[in-house]
């Protein structure tokens, strides 16, 4: 790389999703964030085109080209138990049904990424065929995570959720919703402790962490990879296009019939499906009240009501 040093500006988003949900330790490491993104350019032999804005909610985005001015993208993460081992997994696929990893420094969070047409995500199709492609992609990253990983189980995920519980209590909507919350946990709890089967799991799978490539129609990206049973997978793909499903004239009946058709078309026990589908509305709940997104965790929470 040559030239000047560039001009690095963290998005706004970014920003206000690091410090809503991270506190004080996000601020630290937003504020080494440019010097750290411009030592892994030059570290890398990388030309900036540009920072995607608004980007990542826990990470910088940035349109880049290597030295033989092939494309590529750089990703910079805040590390997070969730986060740390997105490496790894996009190492174990290798491309199969999930964007090729070129290079990375997971100690710092930074991954140099094949370059995928992020203007488009899956979520630009229609619902059924979105659907369809999405559940087609599963089927390549459902695999047998390799010997000796570093994935955390499914059920220290549960307990992760059930540790942010305490933190939220006292927010007004999670203590007018405590009793679903906590049937929620429970649920989850159940489900991790007699699921028979084990497989790598992307662990945040949805239309907008999907898409379009060069070498095959459609590609994963952010996994935040977890080992357990496929229907928690699944669960966070019958959640998505939340909004769709609140708008339809009657609720529990849509998210019935959606849970219906993942079950099928993925050979998942509909009941284990409906279990994790409840509890990851009630996790993305709470997710956003962390965040500060009052709007969006009311959303998740009429969802789990509904189920």
């Amino acid at each position: 790389m040559s030239g000047a040093e560039p001009t690095i500006t963290v998005p706004t988003w970014l920003t206000n999703a690091v410090t809503a949900a991270h506190g004080e330790t996000g601020r630290a490491w937003l504020a080494a964030l440019p010097a750290g993104a411009a030592a892994h350019l030059a570290g890398w032999d990388l030309t900036l085109e540009r920072v995607l804005d608004p980007g990542g909610s826990l990470s910088l985005v940035a349109y880049v080209h290597r030295d033989d001015l092939s494309p590529a993208v750089l990703k910079a993460g805040l590390l997070t138990p969730e986060t740390a081992h997105e490496h790894a997994a996009l190492t174990h696929w290798a491309g199969r049904g999930a964007v090729l990893l070129l290079a990375a420094d997971p100690a710092e969070g930074v991954l140099l990424l094949e370059r995928l047409h992020g203007e488009i995500p899956l979520r630009s199709l229609a619902e059924p065929k979105a659907m369809l492609e999405a559940t087609s992609l599963l089927h390549r990253l459902w695999v047998e995570p390799p010997g000796g990983h570093p994935f955390p189980a499914l059920a220290a995920r549960v307990a992760d959720t059930t540790d942010r519980v305490g933190e939220q209590r006292s927010h007004p909507a999670a203590a007018e919703a405590r009793a679903l919350i906590t049937e929620a946990l429970d649920t989850a709890r159940d489900l991790a402790g007699s699921a028979e089967e084990t497989f790598l799991l992307h662990g945040d799978f949805h239309h907008g962490n999907v898409l379009a490539a060069d070498r095959a129609p459609w590609l994963a990206i952010d996994p935040r990879p977890v080992v357990g049973e496929r229907a928690y997978d699944l669960a966070r793909l019958a959640l998505d296009r939340a909004d769709t499903l609140l708008g339809s004239p009657g609720v529990p009946a849509a998210l019935r019939r959606r849970l219906h058709q993942l079950s099928e078309a993925l050979d998942v026990d509909r009941d284990r499906l409906r279990g994790w589908t409840l509890f990851r509305a009630v996790d993305l709940a709470l997710r956003a009240l962390a965040a500060d997104r009052r709007e969006d965790a009311e959303l998740h929470l009429e969802l789990a009501g509904s189920l």
